[in-house]
């Protein structure tokens, strides 16, 4: 990392702020003669009131609008790198003109690349940060994308796999504090990160290599470790499928075959007629996911049945696909996942249950995976996000809020969960931990959102009022698409939604966190 860059900008920050407190804020068009050791400030305007910027992985046509602000774009570091591609930290810095006092950093997603619309809308229910009076921030962590989301070409360049993996973060955080605290002639009374998918292992990032950056932080669905969630999705679930599934004129399995709508609709049945209604409730969800423990043997073809039921050897399909990947020996290399109501969506991204195409192209027609041999080069020290000691963040105030939803095919929750449980045994047990962190479970959703699930909830609001007044979240209520006019609280872990049996089955009012 450019250590010169981030010591002289945090530098800066200290010096200014005795000083700036009765100034008035700048004009935005005189940051573009903004200078930082290695920063270029490639744009600054102000943008009225009422502009639009596409929501990034929805639909056409679906917009934010957004409150007059000032935006400065600008580069850290451009430099040649391999191959004489150009390389360097791209970011964007919205400062809203009516400023709560506040910063917030939004992480970015797949292999970043993008310098995504600084919003801040994760994890911040129908009103992102931008819209609340935040200065939000985004970088596309230090190359640009040729290919999409998921291009990870930059890996051939040494540093840009470092920014990628931890440093692009911290220094465009510190540049942004920095020209907040020249605009608006004071700093920032409060910073936040909020990020889902890469954006929560940068979160988890930040919380283990720089506790003390941010006061509050929001991990959703983190990428933690993606080479053994690589490990699963790529190549384990595949093969499991690919065993059951027909063939065709060249040998090769047909894997959108193995599992028929009609077993998947007698598999979800059962399933949801035993886990639906342990929270007091037959509503479509499953509230309390640690406690659905279906098996789906019993729905094995018995001698001489062939109705209402799935040949065994699907239903061992299903099993090992869910239960994660092992080795020879047996042991978990990588969590399993939940059963859930959400594994067998069909439209957006597609449940364990509904097996295809690989999110980085042709899945695998292999019926077999040499598991000891893939873990050995599965373990990234430099992208994982695995460090539990999180002693100095605690200690300077930092509050750690995780939420995954319970369907999500490409992350396990129980991975996330794992670190979570292994994160508070690290910091002095669970009781101690929930003083600065919790992990809520989100019922049905997919990555990120999407799914039969209530996936818009505001918890970047409590994490505000934990961090700034002392007051713990309790619940947070959420509502979603997939359920018009249904509310539910999402629990902070140990706790679910529990119905309370009786009122309006549809009214988060009755149900409590139990």
């Amino acid at each position: 990392m450019n250590t010169r860059l981030l010591s002289a900008v945090i530098g800066s920050i200290f010096l200014l702020a005795p000083c700036a407190r009765s100034q008035q804020p700048g004009s935005c068009a005189d940051l573009s003669n903004f200078k930082a050791p290695g920063v270029e400030i490639t744009k600054a305007v102000s943008i009225a009131d009422g502009s639009k910027e596409p929501i990034p992985f929805a639909p056409p046509g679906q917009w934010f609008v957004l409150p007059a602000y000032c935006r400065v774009e600008g580069v850290i570091n451009r430099r040649k790198g391999a191959g004489g591609e150009e390389f360097g930290i791209q970011f964007a810095l919205a400062m809203p003109d009516q400023w709560n006092g506040d910063f917030l950093m939004q992480g970015g997603a797949g292999g970043n690349g993008i310098v995504y619309p600084p919003v801040g809308a994760t994890a911040a229910g129908d009103k992102p940060a931008l819209m609340r009076g935040y200065a939000v921030v985004s970088t596309d962590t230090g190359h640009k994308s040729h290919n999409g989301a998921f291009d990870f070409s930059f890996e051939k360049d040494q540093q840009a796999s470092l920014d990628f993996a931890y440093q692009a973060n911290v220094q465009v955080a510190a540049l942004a504090k920095q020209i907040i605290a020249q605009h608006y002639g004071k700093p920032a009374a409060w910073s936040y990160f909020t990020g889902c998918s890469t954006g929560g292992r940068e979160g988890m990032v930040l919380s283990q290599r720089y506790p003390t950056e941010f006061d509050g932080i929001i991990v959703g669905d983190p990428a933690m470790r993606t080479g053994f969630s690589n490990l699963a999705i790529s190549l384990w679930i595949p093969a499991a499928f690919n065993q059951i599934a027909p063939k065709d004129s060249n040998g090769k399995p047909i894997i959108t075959q193995a599992i028929t709508d009609d077993d998947r609709k007698l598999f979800m049945d059962a399933m949801m007629k035993q886990c639906d209604a342990i929270d007091g409730l037959a509503d479509g969800m499953i509230s309390d996911p640690l406690d659905c423990h279906f098996d789906p043997a019993v729905l094995a073809c018995k001698a001489g049945q062939t109705d209402s039921c799935l040949a065994p050897a699907k239903v061992a399909a299903i099993k090992k696909a869910i239960g994660g990947p092992k080795t020879s020996e047996g042991v978990q290399v990588y969590s399993g996942f939940l059963y859930d109501a959400g594994i067998a969506a069909t439209t957006g991204i597609r449940g364990i249950l509904v097996p295809g195409p690989g999110i980085f192209g042709p899945v695998t027609t292999a019926t077999e995976v040499d598991v000891d041999s893939e873990a050995l080069n599965d373990v990234q020290p430099l992208i994982d996000s695995t460090s539990t000691n999180l002693s100095t963040f605690a200690n300077h105030g930092g509050k750690l809020i995780f939420y995954h939803g319970d369907s999500d095919p490409w992350f396990s929750p129980l991975d996330t969960f794992d670190y979570f449980r292994h994160m508070a045994a690290t910091n002095g047990g669970p009781d101690s931990v929930s003083q600065w962190s919790q992990f809520y479970f989100v019922p049905g959703m997919s990555h990120c959102g999407g799914g039969p699930s209530l996936d818009q909830f505001d918890l970047l609001g409590a994490l505000s009022n934990w961090v700034e007044k002392g007051i713990a979240p309790q619940s947070v209520s959420a509502t979603g698409k997939a359920f018009p006019g249904r509310s539910r609280p999402l629990c902070p872990y140990p706790k679910h939604a529990q119905y309370k049996g009786q009122g309006n089955t549809e009214d988060a009012a009755n149900f409590e966190c139990r």
